[in-house]
Formats: structure tokens, sequence, C-alpha cells
């Protein structure tokens, strides 16, 4: 086993951080909202995004529920427990990244598709905001795969499905965990980042046309490059 640098932390881990102490300390309970972005970026000294990325994590790891024109919320004790009990079984099992890729693929590829039949002016404006993100940090590896992951929570949320939103994030965030180096070095070679910024274009754009069977093919497509990039570099 090799042991890895040890890096200073990002912002959004410090506001992570933060934020999940005030509801270990009870400053914030089950189902409490949460100040906006802007408030708590003003009240943190950082920027909406930093704040936008914490919250985004948080959500997918099932401690903070968002929802879409209604703000950021506490995520039930029942609704974290479910999640985290998921998770551990996930990532007990030693699973190959082509049976991992398969799971994705069938999941991924419905909620794509669904979140073209169901997704919300807000939750397109989410979506919207995190390839923002992608193309503004294409350059900066580490950050660039943060926001992919930001990118594919945001279809699960716009499924409408919590079941499927939360399956989808637990299995994503295991995805970045395990294969994080990976992804970093797929992220760094020559035309990688822009092509995988193409292909979420594709999927938005066939999201908000309510192209149903285009936001399938399209993510379906993403997932088969993906998948083909993380074996060339493992």
């Amino acid at each position: 086993m090799n042991f890895q640098p040890i890096k200073s932390k990002k912002i959004y881990e410090e506001i992570m951080e933060q934020i999940e102490s005030l509801i270990v300390q009870g400053g914030f309970n089950p189902g409490d909202k949460l100040p906006s972005e802007r408030e708590m970026a003003e009240r943190l000294g950082v920027s909406r995004g930093s704040v936008r990325e914490a919250l985004t994590a948080l959500a997918a790891i099932g401690i903070l529920d968002i929802r879409p024109g209604e703000g950021t919320f506490v995520a039930s004790t029942s609704d974290q427990d479910t999640i985290e009990a998921l998770a551990m079984i996930w990532s007990v099992e030693r699973n190959s990244l082509a049976e991992l890729m398969e799971v994705r693929r069938i999941l991924e590829s419905e909620a794509a598709a669904l979140c073209a039949a169901r997704a919300t002016p807000e939750d397109v404006r989410h979506m919207e905001l995190m390839l923002d993100d992608m193309k503004n940090t294409a350059e900066r590896h580490e950050q660039g795969v943060d926001f992919d992951l930001y990118f594919h929570f945001a279809i699960g949320q716009g499924t409408g499905n919590r079941v499927l939103h939360r399956l989808l994030n637990t299995l994503d965030q295991m995805m970045h965990q395990t294969f994080l180096q990976n992804r970093q070095e797929m992220y760094a070679s020559p035309g990688v980042a822009q092509r995988i910024i193409s292909e979420h274009e594709v999927i938005l754009e066939a999201i908000r046309n309510r192209d149903v069977q285009a936001a399938r093919e399209g993510m379906l497509n993403h997932l088969d490059h993906v998948e083909a990039g993380l074996e060339k570099n493992s």
C-alpha cells in the first residue's frame, strides 16, 4: 500500500466541516432549512461557488437535501442512515471497474431520460451552473473532476425521484473516491477534459429539449468513453 502526500484542505471542505459540526452540535436539526448560498458566502467570507460545492457534496452523502426552488435542508435521520448503510455495503465489495460501470449505464442512462422528461427550469439551471464550473476549472484537473461529479448529481436531482437520486449519488461518490487518481490522470490527458465537457453539453441540450432518447443515448456514449479512459489510466 502506498501512502499519498497530505494536501491542504480545499475551501469547500472547510465549509463542509463547519456545517457538519453545526448539525452534530444541534445548531441545525433534521428538516431545518439552511441559509441561502449568498448569505452563507457572506458570513463565511468565501465565494458562492465554494458554498455551492460544499452543499452539493454534503447532499451527495445524504447529510443535506437540496430542493430546487425551495432551498437546502438538513436530511432526515432515516434518509441519512439508509444512504450510509448502502454506501458501506458497496464500499466493502471489491467490484471491478467493468461491473461498476455496468451499473452506472443501467441507472444513469435511465436517469438522464427521466430527467429529460421531468426536470424543472431550476433543475436545468443547476446543471448549467455545474457545467459552467466544469468549463471554468477544466485546466485545474482536481476541480474539474469534482464539478463533473456534481453535474451527474444534478441529473439525479432532476429525475424528481428521491430514491434514484440517493442511489446515483452514492454510486457516483463511490466511483469518484475509488478511481479519483485515475480520473484526474484521465482529465490531464490532452483533449480529454474538453471532450467530456462536450459530451455533457450534448446531454444537457437533450434534457433542455425534453428529448428522452437523446438524453439516454448521450449518457451511454459518455459512460462508454469514461470507462475506456479509466481503463487506460488504471
